[in-house]
């Protein structure tokens, strides 16, 4: 499923797994429960026993990392979205009541 990106609602039962919404149920409670977190623990230090690891090309995804700071404001996000529709409409000149750009030339 985290493979191919296909919905869990079209998970083939043929697998043997149960239904789509079980498989992520478990998926969610493992998660919570640390067991991933564990798992990857217990994997890097028995690699690392073993001097399987080569520390020196390692790399950090940030997929797998927490966001401490957490990412932006979605009330500031918005906010800020909107200034810059604003700003884009007041660039491309006034508008008339219709949405079509207002005439200009003058009156005569």
């Amino acid at each position: 499923m985290l493979y191919t990106g296909i919905p869990w609602e079209f998970l083939p039962q043929e697998l043997g797994f149960g239904s789509g919404m079980t498989c992520w149920r478990r998926l969610r409670d493992w998660h919570e429960a640390g067991v991933w977190q564990r798992l990857h623990e217990l994997l890097l230090a028995e690699l690392n026993g073993a001097g399987a690891l080569d520390w020196s090309k390692a790399v950090i995804d940030n997929s797998h990392v927490r966001a401490l700071k957490g990412g932006p404001n979605r009330a500031e996000s918005a906010r800020s979205r909107q200034a810059g529709l604003q700003a884009s409409r007041d660039h491309r000149g006034a508008r008339d009541s219709a949405g079509g750009v207002a005439d200009r030339r003058p009156a005569e």
